[in-house]
């Protein structure tokens, strides 16, 4: 009978295939980590000296350069990969790896340019040959390998496809909102008048501006905030003709241009604070202005969210 096999020597077998096999990854990780970028920086090098069709010459001779040296990462591995036991298998492989990884670079930079965070410059280099390392690790033989690869390409899918591009929409949301905030104490609003919608609202550095439109498009609201350049409101001087306009006690000023055929523009003007707050409309009359004007109110958090998501706010 033949002599039971020893525990030992088969614990000893299988630690060393494992090793065989982590450092058959790491060689081609590192190898990509170094080769793909001096690849990209040379291509863009050349199109930026000779433009695109310069590249052809770059990519016909890097292209198989990189496999060659893939092939040559193989030949280690040839006791774990079976693909990697002769030198044509070895070329087979070899370029699968590298179109495989190579499709995994160009999802990462896809994501990139649609502002997924990758990490720092240095992260970014080094996940470079991770691409090619998990395409390597599906032709080890080994079920745990293998789950090990599914998996970090289940993680790389889900956070390039959905989380990151989630965060991403957050960051640059988080942005915008700080931007919009960055003159808070310009930000007032009214309320909606009656049978009206925001149409457009603009922000600037020195003034804030909302206008609403009626639905059926026979109305008008404009709404402007702005830092006020004299010390209070004043009638302009010489007046003008068919312009009426006055300053009562509590310093609202009131100003109604008559149209020929009895049209009118109402222009309402009140001091809030340190800015100054202005209402005009050619459907609605003075006592409407004035309550509308009323309400003037800090933008809330909500508002802004609601300007925003409307692509009201410019």
């Amino acid at each position: 009978m033949p002599a039971a096999a020893d525990p030992g020597r088969l614990h000893a077998m299988t630690s060393d295939e494992g090793a065989q096999t982590a450092l058959h990854l790491l060689l081609v990780w590192a190898l990509m980590t170094v080769a793909i970028p001096v690849v990209g920086f040379a291509l863009m090098a050349t199109a930026w000296a000779g433009g695109y069709g310069a590249l052809v010459p770059v990519l016909a001779v890097g292209v198989p350069l990189l496999v060659a040296l893939l092939s040559m990462m193989g030949a280690p591995a040839k006791a774990v990969v079976p693909l990697c036991a002769s030198a044509p298998k070895r070329l087979g492989w070899a370029t699968l790896v590298f179109v495989l990884g190579t499709l995994g670079v160009l999802a990462g930079l896809v994501a990139y340019g649609h502002g997924v965070h990758l990490g720092s410059a240095g992260t970014r280099v080094a996940l470079t040959g991770a691409p090619y390392a998990v395409a390597a690790a599906f032709f080890v033989p080994n079920r745990w390998v293998r789950l090990g690869a599914t998996a970090a390409l289940a993680a790389a899918v889900a956070y390039g496809g959905f989380i990151g591009p989630d965060q991403a929409r957050q960051r640059r949301h988080t942005a915008e909102v700080a931007r919009y905030r960055e003159h808070q104490e310009l930000l007032y609003t009214i309320d909606t008048p009656p049978g009206m919608r925001v149409v457009r609202a603009e922000a600037g550095s020195a003034s804030f501006g909302i206008e609403y439109h009626s639905i059926r498009r026979d109305g008008y609201v404009g709404l402007s905030v702005r830092v006020p350049l004299d010390p209070r409101p004043s009638c302009p001087t010489p007046r003008e003709k068919d312009v009426t306009c006055a300053v009562n006690k509590r310093g609202d000023m009131s100003m109604v241009r008559t149209f020929p055929g009895g049209g009118h523009h109402v222009t309402l003007t009140r001091r809030y604070g340190a800015v100054e707050a202005e209402v005009t409309s050619q459907t609605l009359d003075e006592p409407a202005l004035r309550r509308l004007l009323d309400t003037l109110h800090p933008l809330s958090d909500a508002e802004l969210e609601g300007l925003m998501k409307e692509k009201a706010l410019g």
